[in-house]
């Protein structure tokens, strides 16, 4: 199936695929792509560049040719009645359609209708998400499943907002070509959705939506605002129709947090701290600085530490300063209906965070699973009470350096054995289910994604680079201690998922992390590999 020179490799991987790829949604995506993509190259080699100057000097820095930007007087545009209020926002795969009705009918104020982290860019999935998508926009969306039970959107209460979350600017999808090349993924995420849905949203009273993930510079921001100047124009809707919220998840972006905005002003809705993204930044970025950035186990790894609170209280500084929402970050405890202990403790938990979120000023935040929404929404009412959101906290207190920033040290903790052995496991148990087709996994009670499992094989690779000692054994991370341990957590998975998935998912995923984990080159993303290993 072609359009012009927009080539689909496969045009029917779900049943009704073909009320997404028409002629005019593809030829829509490939105006995206001639226009935009050669400008997305431009800004990931810039990343490159940018990185290696710092990799020389251990440092980042405010901008100072943006300072008339941090020290302007400006604001974004007011908010959209429908995101006023977004103190619980649940998230998960927009795929699939059972996974979508429950999160819509979840009582969040809020869906992160998830096309990245939490989903594999599986060609059905991705196409199938947009459906998905396009049906709840329309009312029309169900699911009947194989025993019959029946999954319908709610009537009797208000249906989440939803905000789509399109891939990052390093993915790319070699399903849709143009002129023989893969095109970008999140250009071809955002164009299927935009196209499918935003005048049925705007019908509903609400509007094309998006969190936009991975972002390390305003200048990246400033390229999805030009593309949201085009595709407003494209459909004839009014300017500023379209609603982003950027998620702060590397520690670039942290030092350009108003210039982001600046950029997206009449289009920005907030930022969100993406907390385990941005661990992988620090991680990643500064992997070849010395022992000062490596961190403890990242189970150790709290909110309270005070790198990580500069992180968060500069968020909530800069978005109220703006008039823009500030989102808490992602509660990655889940309950467990089976063992009423786990589940007490994983609600513990959940309220404690969201109690220091709220108390901080955020206006709202993130949960993984809808059993965790009240524990949410009970914080949150009990702190803005009959106001919407929090904007009028200004925390004009607040002062954040560079340094603190860059306190890697500070995080309390240490580097154990146990630690790595669950780094291993996590890092070789998600991929494969990753590459099977699934982006989101419960996993020893956590909702592990593409963000953790980035973390836990960035941190073996650069515990090898600096040769940590380990707390609990007194080993010294080495090549060969990694490579002994990898092989006794990938036995331990095939005795836990059975010879036929392990010999089609996890042997190869446990690969791949060996390849990562103990080659002298860096990989910067593990989806890139992993995406070679998806059907």
């Amino acid at each position: 199936m072609s359009t012009s020179t927009v080539t689909v490799t496969d045009a029917n991987p779900i049943p009704r695929a073909a009320e997404i790829l028409t002629d005019d949604a593809l030829a829509f995506v490939a105006e995206l792509n001639r226009r935009f993509n050669p400008v997305r190259t431009e800004l990931l080699e810039a990343r490159g560049v940018k990185r290696a100057k710092v990799a020389e000097t251990g440092k980042l820095d405010f901008l100072p040719e943006t300072l008339n930007v941090r020290e302007g007087d400006w604001k974004v545009a007011p908010a959209p009645a429908a995101l006023t209020d977004r103190r619980v926002e649940m998230t998960g795969p927009a795929s699939p359609a059972k996974m979508a009705i429950n999160a819509l009918n979840s009582g969040a104020k809020v869906w992160l209708a998830d096309m990245e982290d939490a989903a594999t860019p599986l060609w059905e999935n991705v196409v199938d998400a947009v459906l998905n998508l396009r049906d709840a926009a329309l009312g029309t969306l169900s699911y009947t499943s194989p025993e019959g039970k029946e999954y319908r959107l709610r009537t009797d209460a208000p249906l989440a907002v939803v905000v789509t979350r399109p891939r990052g600017w390093h993915l790319e999808e070699r399903h849709i070509l143009l002129d023989g090349e893969p095109t970008s993924g999140a250009l071809v995420d955002f164009g299927l959705h935009f196209f499918h849905t935003a005048k049925a949203l705007l019908a509903n009273g609400h509007g094309p939506y998006y969190y936009l993930p991975k972002m390390e510079s305003h200048l990246e921001a400033r390229l999805w605002n030009d593309i949201f100047v085009f595709a407003q124009d494209y459909l004839g809707i009014p300017q500023g129709t379209i609603r982003a919220t950027v998620l702060i998840e590397t520690i670039p972006a942290a030092f350009e947090m108003d210039e982001i905005l600046y950029e997206l002003r009449d289009h920005a809705a907030g930022l969100n701290a993406g907390r385990w993204d941005y661990l992988f930044s620090i991680i990643k970025y500064f992997r070849d600085a010395g022992s000062a950035f490596t961190l403890p186990d990242r189970a150790q790894v709290a909110m309270t530490a005070p790198f990580m609170r500069a992180y968060t209280e500069l968020l909530v500084k800069t978005c109220h300063h703006r008039g823009a929402f500030a989102m808490g970050g992602m509660a990655a405890v889940i309950p467990n209906r089976r063992e009423p202990e786990v589940t007490a403790a994983a609600f513990d938990k959940v309220r404690n965070d969201k109690t220091r979120e709220a108390n901080d000023g955020f206006d709202g935040s993130w949960v993984a699973h809808p059993d965790l929404v009240p524990i949410c929404q009970e914080v949150f009412d009990a702190v803005l009470g009959e106001r919407p959101n929090q904007l009028d906290k200004q925390r004009p207190e607040v002062s954040v350096t560079a340094d603190q920033l860059l306190d890697v040290a500070s995080a309390a903790g240490e580097a154990t054995e146990a630690g790595l052995r669950l780094n291993l496991y996590v890092a070789v148990a998600y991929t494969a289910v990753w590459i099977s087709g699934n982006g989101a996994v419960a996993i020893h009670n956590l909702m592990e994604d593409a963000a953790t499992a980035e973390i836990s094989r960035s941190q073996v690779w650069q515990q090898i680079r600096n040769q940590v000692k380990l707390a609990d054994t007194g080993n010294t991370v080495t090549r060969e201690l990694v490579e002994t341990i990898l092989a006794e957590e990938t036995a331990k998975l095939r005795g836990e998922v059975g010879e036929e998935a392990f010999a089609k998912y996890y042997k190869p995923a446990s690969d791949l992390i060996a390849d990562i984990c103990l080659s002298e080159d860096y990989t910067d993303f593990l989806t890139i590999p992993a995406y070679e290993l998806v059907g």
